[in-house]
């Protein structure tokens, strides 16, 4: 993809361990490993799963080391003191967010928008609990959980189909984003639109 970036920002991790791993057994082509590394070492990494990927490649491990690791010599400073302090956080100041919903796809069009308020900070998951508190007619929607996090299966009644190859695509700019609405954090003044689209 560029910048060090193999396939995805979260598919990264896995792609490095992948080829440390393995690559006794093979040639690789050539690639720019401390590109890789600067790339995931620049990304922000919120979910369990994400950082659960990106993890052993940091390190220089691959999930093929877990069986010879010992745990016990890797106890973090804090453990037996109990757990480092938390900063309590300061409120946040409220962000404008411009919130479209459109379907051109699949039975009767439409296309609304909306402004939200949210702190400074939120999740996109935010941006649409607020659109659905201000006007739940219009911008209801609901979400599955994943182990990547939440995922939205439907808006104003609109549910995602694999077999018809549906979804619910997010994009900022008309650009898709690379994260899901639990991680990404809007930016005040950003237009986000969700778009029903086929794959």
């Amino acid at each position: 993809e560029g910048n060090g970036v193999i396939g995805n920002i979260y598919s990264t991790g896995l792609a490095l361990q992948a080829l440390a791993a393995t690559g006794e057994f093979y040639a690789p082509r050539a690639w720019d490993c401390a590109q890789a590394f600067a790339a995931v070492s620049r990304h922000d990494y919120r979910l369990p799963m994400a950082i659960a990927q990106v993890l052993p490649a940091l390190v220089g491990r691959s999930y093929l080391d877990v069986a010879d690791l010992d745990c016990a010599t890797r106890v973090p400073p804090w453990h037996h003191g109990g757990y480092p302090p938390c900063p309590s956080p300061l409120p946040a100041a409220p962000i404008s967010v411009h919130y479209s919903i459109t379907n051109t796809l699949q039975g009767r069009p439409f296309s609304y928008a909306t402004a939200v308020q949210v702190p400074a900070g939120s999740v996109l998951l935010r941006v649409l609990q607020a659109a659905q508190e201000e006007e739940p007619h219009i911008f209801s929607f609901q979400t599955e959980q994943t182990s990547w996090g939440p995922m939205v299966i439907s808006i104003h009644g609109l549910a995602a189909d694999m077999n018809r190859r549906t979804y619910w695509q997010f994009l900022s700019g008309g650009v898709p984003l690379q994260e899901g609405v639990g991680t990404y954090k809007p930016q005040d003044g950003e237009h986000i639109q969700a778009v029903f689209s086929t794959y």
